[in-house]
């Protein structure tokens, strides 16, 4: 089966993407990926040449199928349940998707992922789980992130005592490349299996590798019929013509360049987590050299007043969904670029991933970029690794003053406001919305994942959308590092950032080994330093950036804030009652 893609474009842009397929064609670009030619990016085979082993996928897959299923079968005969993955980006999206889309079988295990270090996250997920019929998966590439190294710190040390439990290693597995210390722990500590990974694929592109693979089997989800779907996917994209990879990578390249590098995605209910892997996929591949295609996900459709021109809007979804076939009918009418993807059923996604993967490789070259590196992340984890040394050291963490602050609010920026309402929607007002490159507004939660925080950062993102008529993202820290946090600091530097951390309510301190009760700092420092490191960066990126700390009630907080930016009268939405110092 093959998924249909229909698209209407203005005529400027189909000339541009009828241009860039001549220009494919004439520079034999898709045989010289299929041939690994790092050369279609770069000069230079840096990150290139052995980066590339995502193409052969759903080939060298198929054949390790066998042991995949074994294992599984392993695993359910001896008792577990449930299964809980620890890992960043890359390592968890993919499964994320699975769970999401497909659940889990009858007989299989449910499967949970941890990828928030904030203290109180970490607590319920501990308090969720029941420790003798739980298989922890410990998902990393380069086998030392730091945020998934200590969530299996903590597990190991707290199900080593925990009744029913006789040999802790037997609960872990791990999936992660050959020679990593996270294969030398794992061998260590005695874990149960060690899936390694072809070492020749990166974070983003490893969706149909091992990475996520093993949880989507452990789900119960058809490895066969899904690797299938995928092949019959990677033949049309490594063909010479009527490639939908190929064209699907031109129009994002292409409008990208003319300025629509606002990439808006409109999913099918059925396969809505599937955003938050392609928005990684695209903004840490894209988003870099002063270029970048900004994903966007999850906005509330609106009407075409108000959006920006630099807008395309993709929807992926099925022909028996009907749900927006009006707002996808006005937008063409309004005359934005749209592009639909239609799906035969779930397991066509397996098809979609290579689509995607080839489509991002594909865009990189037409925007002139290398799409499997990522430059700029590794100044966030710098910035935090300095913080938390000095904290180690017995230095406090560097705090400028706030701008502005009440009982249960700091704002740390150029705040000149009374308010807390009032310095977000000066601190937004800055947006210089006549630029050649549009801004965007991205949100940045250092907090516990909940569907309440959810919805009060959604209510925020909305109403800074219509009233400035801005593509919005929202990201939880630190997450989002690992997905959008490199093109914040690789694009063109036309973001705003609002960032938002909190005081946990619970201090759950990581092991400084596996198994031991030593403790040298706990995960409420780690997500602080990650917050504050990401904020310097940006920073020193020369984005604007704008810190809200909430001591209390983080979700009373936002919901405060977007009232203020909601209320009528003015651009920036102010609330009467706020100008007096009077929250509404």
């Amino acid at each position: 089966m093959d998924a249909i893609m229909n698209f209407v474009l203005p005529e400027a842009d189909q000339r541009a993407v009828d241009t860039g397929l001549v220009e494919l064609r004439n520079n034999r670009i898709i045989p010289r990926i299929g041939k690994r030619d790092y050369t279609v990016w770069k000069p230079d085979p840096s990150e290139i040449s052995n980066r590339l082993g995502w193409l052969e996928s759903p080939v060298v897959m198929r054949e390790r199928i066998g042991e995949i299923e074994e294992f599984v079968e392993g695993v359910r005969d001896a008792g577990f349940n449930n299964a809980l993955l620890l890992g960043m980006g890359g390592s968890s999206l993919a499964p994320e998707v699975f769970r999401m889309v497909f659940g889990f079988k009858k007989g299989y295990l449910d499967l949970g992922v941890l990828d928030s270090t904030h203290p109180d996250a970490i607590r319920a997920v501990r308090e969720s789980i029941e420790p003798s019929k739980t298989l922890f998966i410990v998902s990393t590439k380069s086998g030392g992130t730091v945020e998934t190294f200590s969530f299996m710190k903590y597990f190991f040390s707290y199900i080593s005592h925990k009744p029913g439990v006789e040999y802790a290693g037997e609960h872990f597995i791990a999936i992660t490349d050959p020679g990593s210390k996270l294969e030398e722990t794992g061998r260590e500590l005695n874990f149960r299996k060690i899936f390694l990974n072809d070492p020749n694929i990166g974070g983003r592109y490893s969706a149909l590798s091992f990475f996520g693979l093993v949880p989507a089997a452990l789900l119960g989800v058809d490895l066969p019929k899904l690797l299938d779907r995928a092949r019959i996917r990677s033949d049309k994209c490594l063909a010479d013509h009527d490639n939908p990879g190929a064209l699907l990578g031109i129009i994002m390249g292409e409008l990208a360049k003319s300025g629509k590098d606002k990439l808006t995605l409109l999913l099918s209910p059925r396969i809505a987590p599937f955003g938050a892997w392609i928005e990684q996929l695209i903004a840490e591949s894209t988003g870099k050299e002063g270029k970048g295609i900004l994903p966007v996900v999850g906005e509330e459709i609106l009407s075409p007043r108000d959006y920006g021109a630099d807008r395309l809007f993709i929807y992926i979804g099925f022909s028996s969904d009907k749900k927006y076939d009006n707002q996808i009918a006005v937008l063409k009418k309004a005359g934005f670029p749209v592009l639909e993807m239609q799906l035969d059923d779930l397991y066509d996604i397996g098809g979609e991933y290579f689509r995607w993967e080839m489509a991002t490789a594909v865009a990189g070259w037409r925007l002139g970029i290398h799409p499997f590196d990522q430059p700029n992340v590794e100044s966030a984890k710098i910035r935090a690794r300095e913080m938390l040394s000095a904290y180690m050291r017995g230095e406090d963490f560097p705090e400028a003053l706030p701008g502005y602050q009440d009982d249960d609010t700091s704002i740390f920026g150029e705040v000149r406001a009374k308010t807390a309402s009032q310095a977000l929607a000066d601190f937004i007002d800055s947006l210089n919305s006549d630029s050649a490159v549009r801004p965007y507004v991205a949100i940045q939660a250092y907090l516990k994942p909940s569907i309440a925080a959810d919805i009060a950062l959604h209510e925020l993102r909305t109403n800074i959308q219509k009233l400035y008529k801005v593509a919005t993202t929202v990201g939880y820290g630190p997450r989002f590092l690992h997905s959008t946090g490199q093109l914040h600091k690789g694009d063109s530097g036309k973001g705003l950032f609002i960032i938002f951390t909190d005081d946990p309510d619970s201090e759950e301190r990581i092991p400084d080994e596996a198994g031991d009760e030593k403790s040298g700092f706990d995960f409420g420092v780690l997500i602080k330093s990650q917050a504050l490191g990401d904020r310097q960066a940006l920073l020193d990126s020369k984005r604007k950036v704008l810190h809200i700390h909430f001591k209390s009630d983080a979700i009373s907080g936002i919901k405060k804030l977007a009232g203020g930016l909601a209320w009528p009268g003015g651009r920036a939405g102010r609330n009467p009652a706020a100008e007096d110092g009077k929250e509404k």
